[in-house]
């Protein structure tokens, strides 16, 4: 099973600030655009952002602004600066390749962010 790994997660007042990254497999992080998800309880998993290897990034409508993809080449690693958090940003932040693949989902990260 191939294991992109994830670290950053945890507890935040609103308004603050947590950077989320992923290390990946070079033969994944070269190939694939690499992509941010989310699952807030009792909702469905949601795509936050994803970004190509030309390092063109794409937002979903509720982080635009806030939140900011990256990519480091040297290190096969995908970030996820997340700023002005709110509480309605709670969840279990998972990375995986754009479009996900099954293979590549981990137990995710999670975030949570409350007074």
């Amino acid at each position: 099973q191939v294991m992109l790994v994830e670290l950053g997660g945890g507890l935040v007042q609103p308004g603050g600030s947590l950077r989320l990254s992923c290390a990946a497999p070079g033969s994944i992080f070269n190939r694939y655009v690499m992509g941010w998800y989310r699952q807030a309880p009792g909702k469905q998993r949601e795509l936050v952002a994803h970004i190509t290897n030309r390092d063109t990034p794409t937002y979903a409508d509720s982080v635009k602004g806030r939140f900011t993809i990256s990519r480091d080449t040297a290190k096969n690693t995908v970030y996820l600066q997340m700023n002005s958090l709110k509480p309605n940003d709670t969840a279990v932040y998972y990375c995986n390749v754009y479009p996900p693949m099954y293979p590549y989902w981990g137990q995710g990260n999670e975030v949570t962010v409350s007074p």
